[in-house]
């Protein structure tokens, strides 16, 4: 136990200390996006790899939360804490509505229903006068941290968005290690086992799901403010699709893989834009060599190897 501790302590410690250099060497706005689609590949892995439940509507969690916040900081004048904080509200509070509605089946039904729900949210964010339809919001303003310090600054606006990753990372880090995460496995292993041990089941699944609707309303809102335009290319399935490429070309069932997964495809995305629609060919054919040859993800397959739990 110790020595998985320790492996985990130096895990971590190498990811901060990757944080405190990276706006030094590369662009920063490609880490800040990084780090704010960390934040939902983390949250969707709570309900993934730890609960079990494949869900293909996160999209609408995360292009909500970005609308939202957009709303809140550009229409509203909030600060950019209130508007992730708002962000991460509309994406909880919708997806208790999914996860009631959901959260009762199993399997591909489960899957199937969060994605016709989330094709619902997506009509909304067209319709809805606030979101401005096809337009999007445009420009968001970033505006003053702690009513502060100014965040217009790429430099500035890193080391808002590197805390609130970090903030977020622990916070995810104790539910997972906390007896409720014990549960979530519990119910990953065997619900039947579960449910004869007195759990609630259902309400475990959906305190889950909320919680990572949570996470991706927050990753949304966070990644609104740093490109400063929301759209409905974040209601989009495609985004839902890159949401569990994610989780599954890091590692489901880690800690750091949603990270690393999350930075491979914002990788893939930044880079690989100058060959247009190609990236989602290559991104396809990425996810089927992960499915095939690298079943537990990058960082599952390094942990494997040396007998860690990261």
């Amino acid at each position: 136990m110790a020595g998985l501790a320790g492996a985990r302590l130096a895990a971590f410690l190498i990811l901060l200390a990757l944080i405190v250099a990276a706006p030094f060497v590369v662009y920063p706005v490609f880490v800040m996006q990084a780090m704010s689609f960390a934040l939902v590949a983390l949250g969707f892995n709570l309900l993934l790899g730890y609960v079990g439940l494949l869900s293909l509507g996160h999209a609408a969690f995360f292009g909500l939360g970005a609308y939202v916040g957009a709303f809140c900081a550009k229409s509203l004048g909030s600060g950019p804490e209130l508007a992730i904080l708002a962000g991460t509200a509309s994406g909880a509070a919708v997806g208790l509505v999914v996860g009631f509605l959901a959260i009762r089946r199993q399997g591909i039904y489960f899957a199937m229903i969060t994605l016709a729900l989330a094709e619902m949210v997506r009509f909304f964010c067209l319709e809805a006068p606030f979101t401005h339809g096809e337009d999007g919001i445009q420009p968001i303003p970033r505006g003053r941290a702690l009513g502060a310090l100014a965040l217009h600054h790429d430099f500035a606006m890193y080391w808002f968005v590197a805390v609130a990753f970090v903030l977020g990372f622990l916070l995810l880090y104790r539910i997972i290690h906390s007896p409720f995460g014990q549960v979530l496995k519990a119910i990953r292993e065997s619900e039947t086992r579960a449910i004869s041990l007195g759990y609630r089941v259902e309400s475990y699944k959906l305190l889950a799901f909320v919680l990572s609707a949570g996470f991706a309303g927050a990753g949304g809102a966070l990644e609104a403010l740093v490109t400063r335009i929301a759209t409905l290319s974040g209601v989009d399935a495609a985004m839902s699709a890159q949401i569990v490429l994610m989780v599954l070309l890091g590692g489901m069932g880690t800690v750091f893989g949603p990270v690393v997964g999350a930075l491979i495809v914002v990788a893939m995305q930044t880079y690989l834009a100058t060959l247009g629609s190609w990236v989602s060919v290559i991104q396809g054919g990425i996810f089927i060599v992960c499915v095939l040859a690298f079943r537990r993800g990058v960082v599952g397959e390094i942990a494997a190897r040396l007998r860690l739990a990261l």
